[in-house]
């Protein structure tokens, strides 16, 4: 009988049979294996109320975890709180309990509850409506957001003991609103912000903004809540809610949860090329893993970086497997998709009707699905914050679970399956902010102005507020009165600012297949390589073709249709120094860090075949330009480094390291490696000589290349060895890039550049 097929009465029992397989281990780079951990407990807390602690022991809580009794400890001593503990480690208590004591000893106080994503937001107040009944309580939870029926909003206005919402709904429905929203700000006490590494970046630079908003509105109502915050592993956490929240919190970190036995198996496939150090596509190999595991009958969860990879896995494992469990078993899950679909899919996956689902991060966050045993990543995930919680998706009962890392061939996927030491005992990334991004900043002063009118004096942030509303007054979005200024357009600005970019606008998609449905949306900087005419546009395992792009009314029309390919799309980018703020010098090497603009043009698309992922054809885009005044972090090499080197020479060896770097980059960043983007010049017009530049892809940068030109020598030393540790001989994908890139000496021509310049040393 052939192991890979037979069926094993349980996980444990099959992951032994694997490991006696030499066709798996063979591209096994490193097992490893977590034991289980006990449970570490404390005593329910004795002022809780008798009407809780029943409730508790009824669903069997008998005892707190560790971590929980800490927080409800410090909540209840009046400090703002971040409790940090891994996925699935009962953080929801952290919260509930503090706040559900509070509403009983005062039947009119107030929370407002705030998670990244709706699903999260319904997922709770299941939970809390479920306490509150076993309770006996009138104790009324509401989520608020777009699906909240007109007739309902106003009962949770006036009525609603918990208001569960997202940072958008707070920013766009609630805050521009809050005078019918006086019952609870007038008597809110706790503000909880769940999945807080979720705030990163543009995202969280956004919503730090709106947290002041909040804040400036519940002193105005003259209450001042304590914030109970919760977040997964990072390198941070406190920094970050004390910047997100711009209060000091207390930091409960000391995780007492129990955990199952967790299988990690780094997996790398095998090299098809061994000059050129091709390997066999992840996405096939990820096909082969999850498509056994699915036939073994156990739930499995496949993540994929990109929303093109989840549909082209999704469609090749409905394919694989739907003679044995069921085509519609086999669910997609990204951002695009329409509430209602994901919201069926996710009670298929906790009532076990979905044996197996693709998905990009969007169910990373801690939405409980169930008992997933087994979860697939499709490359690595871009964060060690985001691979452990990813993998904490499977084995979320105390139950023994597997995650299988397969590797693509970037240069960081391959950093990390051959280093596991790197990804085992290094500290998760720090979340990076920038909440005084004056692009952000100053729309979010536009809000505050439209809610309250600004006073003189009043702080907003760390920039002089006075010259903002100035500012404000000579684009006539603002009046001065004596010390105050006042809002005095018609619309109110909220409603044109989207939390998800530094730039407004995202583009619809409308399918004219069936009459004329809206399929979903994609950001602005995404639009060109995503929907420009002619592209693949795959939703739900279904191709669509963009027959047309209304640019100027952001609207992508896409029909269906069945082809063997899908598209891809080559950026041209010009970049430009407009002003230099830190510059340091290391070895032959010229460090420095400032302001740029960035002209970006989609020129052609690459049309790929489906399984065998070659080029099969090409063809125009014709777009405008995007402009991007951003952040950036360059350096440039020394006459010596770079004497005696011909302008091609010089082109290949910037261009393999500039490779390498803006691959491996994201090991110090909290970011998609979209977020940061890198530009090699032979003779940069700013220094004279051969420099590579990075900067931030979103307008006002967010704090990414500042913290890369910090590392800078350590960003090198890693880069240097990973050219030297790579086995191929000319350059491959795993390194400097392919040697059609970067020319047959591509590999040797960058690591001699790098030792001339002192890197690594």
């Amino acid at each position: 009988m052939n192991r890979w097929t037979g069926r094993a009465s349980d996980l444990d029992e099959w992951l032994e049979e694997l490991k006696q397989e030499p066709e798996l281990m063979d591209n096994v780079t490193h097992w490893h294996t977590i034991p289980p951990r006990e449970a570490r407990t404390a005593p329910l807390p004795e002022d809780l109320d008798p009407q809780l602690a029943d409730a508790l022991r009824s669903r069997g809580v008998d005892e707190l975890y560790v971590h929980q009794s800490l927080a409800y400890r410090a909540v209840r001593e009046g400090k703002h709180v971040v409790a940090v503990t891994p996925t699935a480690s009962g953080k929801t208590m952290c919260y509930n309990l503090p706040v559900l004591q509070s509403l009983l000893e005062n039947d009119d106080g107030r929370a407002l509850y705030m998670f990244p994503t709706k699903a999260l937001a319904q997922d709770q107040v299941a939970e809390l409506q479920k306490l509150a009944d076993l309770m006996g309580a009138p104790i009324k939870t509401h989520t608020y957001d777009g699906d909240t029926p007109p007739t309902v909003r106003q009962a949770i206005r006036n009525a609603g003991h918990i208001v569960v919402t997202n940072p958008d709904m707070l920013h766009s429905a609630i805050l521009p609103h809050h005078t019918k929203w006086v019952k609870l700000f007038e008597n809110i006490r706790y503000i909880v912000i769940d999945e807080l590494h979720a705030y990163r970046g543009v995202f969280g630079s956004h919503v730090a903004n709106v947290i002041r908003r909040l804040k400036r509105i519940c002193k105005f109502y003259g209450s001042s809540p304590q914030f109970i915050c919760a977040s997964a592993t990072i390198d941070n956490p406190q920094e970050h809610a004390e910047r997100l929240i711009g209060e000091s919190v207390a930091l409960v970190n000391d995780n007492g949860a129990p955990m199952g036995e967790k299988h990690f198996v780094f997996y790398n496939p095998p090299v098809v090329n061994e000059q050129l150090g091709i390997r066999r596509s992840s996405v096939l190999e990820t096909r082969k893993l999850a498509g056994m595991l699915l036939k073994q009958g156990v739930q499995t969860i496949v993540f994929a970086r990109s929303r093109v990879r989840v549909e082209l896995l999704l469609t090749y494992l409905q394919e694989l497997v739907k003679d044995k469990i069921g085509d519609r078993t086999i669910r997609g899950y990204r951002g695009g998709y329409l509430p209602k679909l994901r919201r069926e899919i996710e009670r298929g996956l906790r009532n076990g009707e979905i044996r197996g689902v693709v998905s990009t991060n969007a169910l990373e966050l801690g939405i409980d699905i169930g008992q997933l045993q087994a979860c697939v990543l499709n490359g690595y995930p871009g964060t060690v914050a985001s691979t452990w919680q990813q993998s904490g998706r499977a084995g979320r009962r105390q139950t023994s679970s597997v995650t299988f890392m397969v590797a693509s061939s970037n240069p960081l996927d391959q950093y990390i399956i051959q280093n596991p030491d790197f990804f085992f005992n290094r500290p998760p990334e720090r979340a990076l902010i920038h909440p005084d991004n004056l692009l952000i900043l100053i729309d979010h002063v536009k809000c505050a102005a439209y809610e309250l009118p600004f006073q003189a004096g009043e702080q907003f942030g760390s920039e002089t507020l006075e010259d903002m509303l100035e500012f404000l007054v000579e684009e006539k979005v603002l009046h001065r009165s004596g010390s105050r200024w006042y809002w005095m357009e018609q619309s109110f600005p909220a409603h044109g600012i989207s939390l998800r970019s530094a730039a407004q606008e995202n583009f619809i998609i409308i399918d004219l297949s069936e009459g004329s449905r809206v399929l979903g949306e994609v950001d602005r900087f995404s639009a060109p390589t995503l929907i420009h005419e002619e592209a693949i546009y795959i939703h739900e395992g279904v191709q669509y073709q963009v027959e047309k792009l209304d640019y100027a009314e952001k609207k992508a029309y896409v029909r269906e249709v069945d082809v063997d390919y899908y598209t891809d799309a080559n950026l041209a980018v010009e970049l430009k120094v407009l002003h230099a703020d830190k510059e340091r010098v290391s070895g032959e090497i010229v460090r420095t860090y400032g302001e740029v603009t960035v002209n970006a043009k989609a020129t052609i698309f690459k049309k790929i075949r489906l399984r065998t992922h070659e080029n099969i054809g090409s063809g125009p885009i014709h777009l405008p330009e995007e402009e991007l005044h951003t952040s950036g972090y360059w350096f440039a090499f020394s006459e010596e480094a770079a004497a005696g080197k011909g302008t091609n020479e010089m082109q290949c060896a910037l261009l393999g390291i500039a490779n390498v770097l803006v691959h491996i980059a994201p090991i110090y960043l909290m970011c998609d490696p979209l977020d940061i983007r890198v530009v090699p010049q032979v003779k940069a017009v700013h220094t004279q000589r051969p420099t590579i530049y990075f900067y931030d892809r979103y307008p006002g940068g967010i704090g990414l290349s500042e913290r890369l030109f910090e590392v800078h020598d350590e960003l090198l030393t890693r880069a240097k060895r990973l050219i030297q540790h790579c086995t191929c001989l000319s350059g491959c994908p795993a390194c400097v890039g392919p040697i059609e890139e970067v020319g047959l000496l591509g590999k040797t021509q960058a690591l001699k550049l790098l030792e001339e310049a002192g890197a690594g040393r």
